[in-house]
């Protein structure tokens, strides 16, 4: 048994090691303000959607995860771009907290979180807490996909100058029975916290403090393992700070939510790429030294509303577009498939997005992996737009099941970057992780 203070009580297994934790949060908490100052992650807001969340409201946690923007003659000069940013986070969230906008709890808690879509979806539930970073070797907490140095230093930086988890990362851990009947006994009785994103989506909150209660709810997540669903630069750097502070208080854990994988959990979307400066008539001649070309009929519906037909209907290959004409890639050569690394394991190696990265990007495009020579959209809307803001091509992809991901995982394997998109999200800036007790 635990109680309210042992905020840093082990697991009774090699699994998952969960911990309350003292949350830091907005004063001010009815659902407009707090629909105002949160966000979406920090990897889902574009430059304009930056702009329109920081006007939303001055103490927005926009400010914090993407700082910098409103400010670019501010930082001393001679640091680089990561760290004058970071400075900035750490400057404004000293701040907020010193004039009250955010508070400290005085007792550790887990929070129960869940998110329930609009139009009857059924809800994705799952607790909130800071799970230990676990030791090398470890099958505790499993990556699956690559990540960018690049984005992982910027978020180091961010963590290193603030000393706080802004943000949590997701995890879907193994289906348990008793994580599944405490989950469903926290979500009696009114949230802590309560809003609707701009997406329709619900998001409840409920802080949990009894000891006896959070004893229970450790005790069964210990039993489990989990793969990384959401948030894979983030653990990076949170490996990365650990390492270069490994006596700092709270340095060994990071900010999680943790769902269960299958029923009550996340599902997968797919996420796309757009290549720039890509003719599509170039593109297409490229691709079919390696595929079966065959041009899609619009009709009278539009690009987006044919992929998405496509989508719903199980079709299978790729779909290349310049926001015009609609092109499907499919029956991959003997050479392309040669394309993909042999030695890798069976479940990675048949992913559309590892087929599409080796055998079309790479080889027949000729294009490195990169944010400048291939570009992400979470989006087919997205994906279309920047084709066509670009003059390069969308190349739509399925998405994998959350199965494939968690083989991929469990087989020691990495996806390309940004290869899932596990949704729903939790909303930035609801519930904060100050690394000191």
């Amino acid at each position: 048994m635990i109680t309210p203070s042992d905020s840093r009580v082990p697991a009774p297994s090699p699994g998952l090691e969960i911990r309350p934790f003292r949350a830091l949060t907005y004063q001010q908490r009815d659902p407009e303000h707090l629909a105002r100052v949160s966000s979406p992650a920090y990897d889902l807001v574009t430059p304009s959607g930056r702009e329109r969340l920081a006007d939303a409201d001055p103490h927005n946690i926009v400010r914090l995860i993407l700082p910098l923007v409103d400010r670019p003659g501010a930082e001393p000069g001679g640091a680089p771009p990561a760290a004058r940013s970071a400075d900035l986070a750490a400057q404004t969230l000293a701040g907020w907290v010193q004039d009250g906008t955010l508070q400290r709890d005085e007792m550790p808690a887990l929070w129960l979180y869940e998110l329930r879509p609009p139009h009857g979806a059924p809800a994705t539930v799952g607790w909130l807490g800071a799970v230990a970073l676990p030791p090398e070797g470890s099958t505790a907490v499993l990556p699956h996909e690559d990540t960018y140095p690049v984005a992982v230093e910027g978020r180091r930086a961010l963590l290193a100058a603030t000393v706080t988890d802004l943000e949590p990362i997701v995890l879907a851990h193994d289906p348990d029975l008793d994580v599944a009947e405490l989950t469903e006994r926290a979500r009696q009785g009114a949230p802590t916290l309560e809003l609707h994103d701009t997406d329709g989506v619900g998001h409840r909150l409920w802080r949990v403090v009894d000891a006896e209660f959070l004893g229970r709810v450790i005790k069964a997540l210990g039993r489990t393992e989990a793969v990384i669903a959401d948030g894979h630069h983030r653990f990076a750097a949170a490996r990365a700070h650990s390492r270069a502070h490994p006596a700092a208080t709270g340095s060994d854990a990071i900010l999680a939510l943790v769902t269960p994988m299958g029923l009550g959990g996340l599902r997968v979307d797919p996420i796309h790429r757009v290549v720039p400066d890509l003719g599509l008539d170039a593109a297409v001649t490229a691709a079919a030294e390696g595929f079966r070309v065959t041009e899609v009929p619009l009709a009278s519906e539009g690009v987006t509303s044919a992929v998405r037909r496509w989508l719903d209907d199980g079709g299978t290959g790729f779909l290349v577009t310049d926001g015009t004409r609609l092109v499907r890639l499919d029956d991959p050569s003997s050479a392309v498939l040669a394309a993909v690394p042999p030695e890798a394991p069976a479940a990675w190696r048949g992913l559309d997005v590892v087929l599409a990265h080796h055998g079309l990007l790479d080889l027949l495009w000729q294009r490195r992996d990169d944010a400048v020579s291939v570009l992400i959209a979470h989006t087919v809307e997205a994906a279309v737009a920047s084709a066509v803001e670009r003059d390069g091509v969308a190349l739509l992809l399925r998405a994998p099941l959350p199965s494939d991901v968690a083989a991929v995982a469990r087989a020691g394997a990495r996806m390309p970057r940004k290869s899932t998109l596990f949704v729903p999200k939790p909303r930035t800036g609801l519930v904060l992780r100050p690394l000191a007790d």
